[in-house]
């Protein structure tokens, strides 16, 4: 089929993205087995004969796609805009690409596909998904509860901007439950809980956070109060491959897809993932906010995708090594990996139930205090000293300088961050490379 053969009203078929009644490349089975995500990246949802027989889907560089009729374009924003509901056979058509775009659309269908979600939304960045997603649930004089330490940013967002709109936080530290459903209570008695935002593991302690009870806590308060709070985890530690928050009873994934998604430091972008009624109310404020990925970015994540669990397994498989390097170390106070949880932590059982590895970050403490981390820092070699996570290349920071340093001192204190800690993010380069870079590196302490 040509790029510019006819399509039928109210029915798409741009190129690349099929219609319903097409389901030869979105195939999940072959047989009685099926497919898993990692052979679904290399095609799933485009169909290169719609694209000139393009092996890979084309780069869709364009701010506007044209109607074959104004009846098409009426059609078409009646969706856009929930005007009616879609018929059973009916596509939602190409607008406009603040809207919708092909490379965006794939890459949500394969994003959809390593969390078993129904639907995915692409952002520009992952502090994008994350306010996005909270301006589209929270409203002034609702309370928000979330796990400590989070992400820098995050935790500027809900400490600093989200106040200014009336909106109360109720913090607690990540590892027990009990500090969970403390400030739940408290949330609730200065309005209705809107929101249950968890990083777990956290950053950069790599502490825990129990999805299921927070699911829990969610349903509680619904029965009380006859709302129930919107419980999103920010999986980008650990996912897609190492823990799927929606089996436990998450509502909604939220990504930084810059980071073991994109994989190669070279991208900015987020995601959010779950049902589709929660995502259909994100996407219309996606589109107001003007949040959306672009199409590049959407194609750069699809080439990612396609090799997500080979950089992720060998990334987890050498932090392993790096860890127990680090763990021996004289000069190494503490080492907060995952895998190091002995059978008397409470936090083991969780691990073993709700995460499938230790990945490939985590953080260490060395002897004394920041003037030493800062000449383990200055001392690398190979490892570079930057921000970010989940890179091809091993890269290593001083959280509270750095990617925590709008976090004041005391709070850091409170929720795990000290001076003496190091976060290293392992690469797939030769993990006896990336020891022997630390090695020296130590030595300069």
């Amino acid at each position: 089929m040509l790029l510019g053969e006819p399509r039928e009203p109210r029915r798409r078929k741009s190129p690349g993205c099929l219609m319903s009644d097409q389901p030869g490349y979105r195939h999940r089975r072959i047989g009685d087995k099926d497919l898993r995500p990692e052979t679904l990246m290399m095609g799933y949802g485009y169909n290169p004969h719609l694209s000139e027989g393009a092996v890979k889907c084309p780069i869709f560089q364009t701010s506007t796609f044209v109607f074959r009729s104004a009846e098409e374009g009426k059609a078409f924003f009646e969706l856009a805009y929930g005007i009616r509901e879609r018929s059973p056979q009916e596509v939602p058509g190409l607008i406009y690409s603040r809207i919708n775009n092909p490379d965006l659309e794939i890459l949500e269908e394969r994003l959809c596909l390593w969390e078993g979600a129904e639907r995915a939304l692409v952002c520009s960045s992952g502090m994008a998904a994350i306010s996005t997603t909270l301006l589209t649930f929270l409203r002034p004089g609702d309370t928000i509860v979330h796990s400590e330490p989070l992400y820098g940013g995050t935790e500027y967002l809900l400490l600093n901007i989200l106040p200014m709109f009336g909106v109360k936080c109720f913090g607690f530290t990540a590892g027990t439950s009990e500090a969970m459903e403390a400030a739940m209570r408290e949330a609730r008695s200065h309005g209705r809980v809107a929101v249950m935002l968890i990083e777990t593991p956290a950053n950069p302690t790599n502490a825990l956070v129990d999805i299921r009870a927070a699911a829990d806590l969610a349903e509680a308060a619904e029965k009380e109060d006859g709302k129930r709070p919107i419980v999103a985890i920010d999986n980008t530690y650990l996912g897609p491959l190492w823990q799927r928050p929606l089996e436990h009873g998450a509502d909604l994934v939220l990504y930084s897809l810059t980071k073991n998604v994109g994989g190669h430091s070279d991208l900015i972008a987020g995601a959010v993932l779950g049902d589709s009624a929660n995502i259909n109310l994100i996407a219309g404020i996606r589109t107001i906010l003007g949040t959306m990925a672009d199409p590049w970015t959407g194609w750069m994540l699809m080439r990612s995708l396609e090799t997500l669990k080979l950089r992720m397994t060998s990334q987890m498989k050498n932090a392993r090594y790096i860890a127990e390097f680090l763990n021996d170390h004289p000069r190494v106070r503490t080492v907060h990996y995952l895998g190091f949880l002995d059978e008397s932590n409470p936090q083991r059982e969780l691990y073993k139930r709700q995460c499938l590895s230790p990945g490939s970050t985590f953080s260490f403490e060395i002897n004394r205090g920041e003037a030493e981390a800062f000449r383990l820092l200055n001392a690398l070699k190979l490892a570079k000293l930057a921000v970010s996570l989940g890179g091809t290349e091993t890269l290593m920071e001083h959280p509270a300088t750095m990617t925590h340093a709008d976090v004041k001192p005391e709070h850091q204190q409170r929720i795990g961050i000290t001076p003496a800690m190091i976060r290293i993010s392992v690469g797939v380069e030769h993990p006896e490379d990336i020891i022997a870079d630390l090695q020296q590196a130590l030595e300069a302490i």
